[in-house]
């Protein structure tokens, strides 16, 4: 294995002092311009790095940035949406020299100890923070750390933070900025095209229940139905885990019903695709008898047959905007919020007008 290059190393082939080597790299005085720059070119001739460990230890910045994700794991292989949103995040980060130290866990507490551990050992300097829920002991968590957060779908009326405990040693001042989504203005968006074709039952195939985007959906659901009139026993919700498998499941179980809805909408492309074979394999037409909206546009939904309607997002850009968000807050700016890009509702082939004697 090769052995890293050193601050001895550089010091040996520069003909200099490890002290004046120290200098030159961390632009302290007590080196002349030219020694300077002598010692730099031969520092990126031997390939040297920053020890990160030790330039935290020393109280310097790690140049490293955390995300986790407290999700099953099993749905994170399908789900197109993660992959994009960290397209965006690397996308700055790699721009700014920043790494990203990224860890799956089982679960909230699993998280939370995970920042606590990152803190105590100065392994990042911020976080970005997903999937935020209604009652999030996140936040709090963050803030009596001390560790810079960007929260990514925040609600519009923020979340709730929950009690817990303080901090070994004190902690630094709390610095939460968040990067929200219009999810309402979106739904509205759905409501609109499939009331408009005449749809008046329409079920939504939701995602975790304890999420905040999901019940945003949900009531926002609830509310476009009511200004068209329609109730909670002709619109409504059913919650899953984004997986195909219960996508197909809960698929399966609300067209079973007396009076199935004539429209599905799904929160994921994984899910509405895997609604879309199950319909298939009942009989059921798409668009004939069912409508179906995916939230989240990708290849899977314009590669199917038919095509699916879809809510098309720029992803990658809202991984951009948390990112280029944290990096402004590390660099000294406050912490603020930003607003994604609306998505819009693209028309596909798998909605349709309901057959005219299932909307009467």
């Amino acid at each position: 294995m090769a052995r890293r290059p050193t601050i001895k190393d550089i010091a040996r082939q520069a003909g200099v002092s490890e002290s004046a080597v120290s200098f030159a790299l961390n632009d302290r005085p007590g080196v002349s311009q030219d020694t300077r720059a002598r010692i730099r070119r031969v520092a990126e001739e031997l390939g040297w790095q920053p020890n990160s460990a030790a330039r935290a230890l020393s109280g310097e910045r790690s140049g490293a940035v955390g995300l986790v994700l407290a999700r099953p794991a099993h749905t994170l292989g399908v789900e197109s949406f993660f992959l994009q949103l960290v397209s965006g995040i690397q996308e700055v980060l790699s721009a700014a020299r920043t790494a990203l130290l990224f860890q799956v866990v089982e679960d909230i507490d699993a998280e939370c100890a995970v920042y606590r551990r990152w803190w105590a050992e100065r392994r990042v300097d911020g976080v970005l923070v997903v999937d935020p829920r209604i009652r999030d002991p996140r936040p709090a968590l963050l803030g009596r750390l001390g560790l810079p957060a960007v929260t990514i779908g925040e609600p519009e009326t923020g979340t709730q933070p929950e009690p817990g405990p303080e901090p070994a040693t004190e902690p630094g001042p709390a610095v939460v900025s968040s990067v929200r989504a219009d999810d309402a203005g979106a739904m509205a968006q759905v409501l609109d095209h499939l009331h408009g074709l005449g749809h008046r039952r329409i079920v939504h195939i939701a995602g975790l229940p304890g999420l905040a985007h999901t019940v945003r959906r949900m009531d926002s659901l609830r509310t476009e139905a009511a200004r068209r009139g329609l109730g909670p026993d002709q619109v409504r919700s059913v919650v899953t885990d984004y997986s195909d498998a219960e996508g197909a499941a809960a698929t399966r179980r609300v067209l079973a019903e007396p009076g199935p809805p004539t429209a599905l909408v799904y929160d994921n492309d994984v899910m509405a695709v895997a609604g879309s074979a199950v319909a298939a394999e009942l009989g059921i037409p798409v668009p004939g008898r069912l409508s179906i909206v995916a939230w989240d546009d990708s290849a899977l939904c314009r590669v199917t047959h038919p095509r699916l309607t879809a809510l098309v997002r720029d992803t990658a850009g809202f991984g951009r905007l948390a990112a280029e968000e944290l990096l402004a807050v590390l660099a000294g700016g406050p912490p603020g919020v930003r607003i994604s890009e609306q998505p819009r509702l693209e028309p596909r082939e798998s909605t349709a007008p309901p057959p005219a004697h299932t909307e009467s």
